[in-house]
């Protein structure tokens, strides 16, 4: 401490303003003098504490996973200066039973009914629509008018004029596609929704509203065959056993990667059963953050700030930390003891 001080002297009376003398001139009980002792001694703990607390770290063979919590001790008569550090360290981690661990088999490759499913799928894409002269049915893309309203007054992004869409139920409120099947072009009708209670617009969840709709005009898909002119209009193959081959690869190479993930994640909770890790709140917290983040970036890609998206959903931050305090503790343990194993 003794050559600390020294050494904080000689920086800090480079830059000392004393009338009489010279910059670094400036002897040291003058400068105590003028500056005051407490500014020698702060600059000495402020090189010598992180060296010191760098070497007990090295000594103990801690592995620290946050600042340290400073404290300077009490002096005592003839005892060199003490401090204390109290830091988060990473916990030490028993591994055990993690080879030969048992996961289900994945699927390596597509079945029939798959590139049959993702062949149809295709012919959908490529559809033309046709007019028809009939009532409306589901799969049919009508164009419509339509008035929504809760307690009779119209809501936010409830109304559309001349929208053209596809009569799906997945695509809409619960009961909004099913009121549209049976119209026919012309006629208005009003339809009764209620929207659910997990709804995405808090001030619309779980409430009661009335769609006021008019069916202009109704088109059915009309799906081209299956056959050569269709492979080379979709894709680089010529022949539709071409086609069929490029789909089957395709959805290989989907299924693989898919199993893989699969077979991690069944290895993942395996390990995580078998294996007791104190979890630092340190490392909890800043997993938290990282999903806070994420979070923030996903919202701001559609345009919204975080605020109005809180807002929207009806939460506040501290809520959403709440909630993944549960998928941060299994990503936090899920690492130290992945760690922990390729350490072993």
């Amino acid at each position: 401490f003794s050559a600390a001080t020294d050494a904080a002297y000689k920086k800090l009376v480079r830059a000392a303003k004393v009338p009489g003398f010279r910059p670094g001139k400036v002897p040291r009980k003058i400068y105590e003098q003028q500056y005051g002792t407490s500014r020698i001694v702060d600059q000495a703990l402020e090189e010598l504490v992180p060296e010191k607390y760098s070497q007990a770290i090295g000594e103990f063979k801690l592995e620290p996973i946050a600042r340290p919590q400073m404290q300077l001790m009490p002096e005592e008569d003839g005892a060199p200066l003490r401090f204390r550090a109290v830091v988060s360290v990473r916990p030490a981690i028993d591994v055990k039973d993690y080879a030969g661990i048992e996961i289900e088999a994945q699927p390596a490759a597509a079945t029939d009914e798959e590139v049959d499913r993702a062949l149809e799928s295709m012919r959908k894409e490529a559809a033309t629509l046709v007019p028809v002269d009939r009532p409306v049915q589901l799969g049919d893309t009508v164009t419509l008018d339509y008035e929504g309203k809760v307690d009779g007054e119209p809501f936010e992004g409830g109304t559309a004029t001349g929208e053209q869409t596809e009569v799906d139920e997945s695509r809409f409120v619960p009961g909004f596609a099913a009121g549209i099947v049976g119209m026919s072009a012309g006629e208005t009708k009003d339809v009764a929704v209620t929207f659910p209670a997990d709804y995405g617009a808090a001030e619309l969840a779980g409430k009661d509203a009335v769609f006021t709709m008019t069916v202009h005009e109704i088109k059915e898909p009309e799906l081209p065959p299956l056959d050569d002119t269709f492979a080379a209009r979709v894709s680089k193959a010529e022949t539709l056993d071409g086609l069929r081959a490029e789909v089957r690869a395709r959805l290989d190479a989907g299924i693989v990667q898919r199993g893989r993930r699969q077979s991690i994640e069944q290895l993942f909770a395996k390990l995580l059963e078998t294996h007791e890790v104190p979890l630092p709140q340190v490392m909890v917290e800043r997993e938290i953050d990282t999903l806070i983040n994420d979070s923030k970036q996903y919202v701001a890609r559609y345009g919204t700030s975080w605020d109005d998206y809180l807002t929207g959903v009806g939460k506040t931050e501290a809520t959403f930390r709440s909630e993944f305090e549960a998928e941060a503790q299994k990503r936090v343990k899920t690492t130290l003891i992945i760690e922990a194993i390729a350490e072993a």
